[in-house]
């Protein structure tokens, strides 16, 4: 098994019997997960691998999150405390966690009916207002602060694929990341880098006395710097094909897309606090008609909350085509918008940056041409449309929000 974990050294630490079997699970891009069968039960061991999010102090934030989050009900998956009642165990210098196996499925959209839309809204507006009972208040105590950015998204948050669903749902998922059992396609993370290159979303410790940050969304004059790079990295490319194609007609669209709406660059955020940062169809499982644990927390963090709620809409109701269900859209908007307490206006601002983050955004393209990794492939054909979509059909997307 690559990458074999220490499972000796580390059921050691916990009440949960010895290994009887370990068993890789599909992986994102970032961590790296397992499924053990031992002599006490099921469990899903997850190895916090990646750098940005693989602090020790920052997995135990995430883990106190959903512990208390568990408290007021809301359906998440907690890690299982070791001996020492620590989260979270380190062997080697590398940070695991141990969590109960949960059986569930992942729905996308498509598979939703718009009252099950609204519950999800809602469900997004609870998290939201819980982290606010929950979590430290800018202010108050130091927290961690996401900016927002125009490309990539602002917390690196993974997606999953537009436009598909799960085949049929029945895919065992696993606390902690998709809870236990995932038998799941790989979902994919995007990079948190803006247009030009520079690190955007990383966490920083906020002055106590302060606001979280927000910066004004994407430059548009690093964006046509970067639409310029890709293309002459598409004409390198051999031998052609039709990836090749295809973006170089989706780069050249979005530098003309880019042109006509320049101006529109928006100035500020919304009202920030913190929020899942990872919302999608992939770390939500359903037992039944009901979610049964929201999972995967690695990118708890402060945000304007609204936009959370305009980017997992983007994904939970994309069609393969690229436009919005936006029919479904509105029952999960105003369920969101009633249990969240955000205002339309705040829904309409919000949906303008997402737009201009997908406008300015090319993260599938740089992982494909700049560090040779495929895997995101299979989501740009949707995602790409999808921008253009929502710059055609711009006030009916916001009239779904707002409603």
């Amino acid at each position: 098994m690559p990458h074999a974990p220490p499972l000796g050294a580390l059921l050691r630490q916990y009440a949960a019997g010895s290994v009887l079997a370990c068993d890789p699970v599909d992986q994102g891009l970032l961590n790296r997960g397992y499924r053990l069968r031992t002599t006490r039960g099921r469990y899903f061991l997850k190895h916090h691998f990646d750098p940005e999010t693989a602090a020790p102090e920052a997995i135990a934030r995430q883990h106190g999150a959903t512990q208390r989050l568990a408290a007021l009900g809301v359906p998440v998956a907690p890690p299982l405390p070791a001996h020492d009642g620590r989260t979270v165990a380190v062997v080697g210098g590398h940070a695991y966690a141990l969590h109960p196996w949960i059986e569930g499925r992942h729905r996308h959209g498509a598979q939703l009916t718009a009252e099950q839309c609204g519950r999800l809204g809602a469900l997004l507006g609870v998290v939201h207002a819980s982290l606010e009972r929950v979590m430290p208040v800018a202010g108050r105590e130091q927290g961690e602060t996401r900016t927002s950015s125009g490309a990539g998204t602002p917390n690196g948050r993974r997606l999953a694929r537009p436009g598909e669903g799960v085949p049929d749902g029945r895919h065992r998922a696993r606390a902690g990341r998709s809870a236990p059992g995932a038998e799941r396609a790989v979902s994919m993370r995007r990079p948190a880098a803006r247009a030009d290159g520079a690190r955007a979303g990383k966490p920083h410790a906020q002055n106590a006395e302060t606001t979280p940050p927000v910066d004004a969304g994407a430059d548009p004059a690093a964006t046509f710097a970067l639409i310029d790079d890709l293309l002459a990295r598409v004409r390198g490319h051999r031998p052609a094909d039709s990836f090749d194609e295809l973006a170089r007609h989706r780069l050249l669209e979005r530098r003309s897309l880019l042109e006509q709406h320049v101006g529109r660059r928006p100035p500020h955020g919304g009202p920030v606090g913190w929020v899942h940062g990872d919302f999608h169809p992939f770390n939500l499982l359903y037992r039944g008609d009901a979610p049964a644990a929201i999972v995967d927390w690695d990118r708890l963090g402060v945000q304007p909350r609204a936009e959370e709620a305009v980017r997992a809409a983007a994904i939970f109701f994309v069609r393969p085509s690229g436009t919005l269900d936006l029919p479904k859209v509105r029952p999960y908007a105003r369920a969101y918008r009633r249990t969240a307490g955000a205002t339309p206006s705040e829904l309409a601002a919000a949906v303008h940056r997402v737009w201009w983050e997908r406008l300015n955004d090319f993260w599938m393209l740089r992982w494909h041409y700049e560090r040779g990794d495929t895997r995101a492939d299979s989501q740009f054909p949707a995602a790409s449309a999808l921008v253009v979509w929502w710059t055609r059909e711009y006030e009916a997307v916001c009239d779904a929000f707002v409603g």
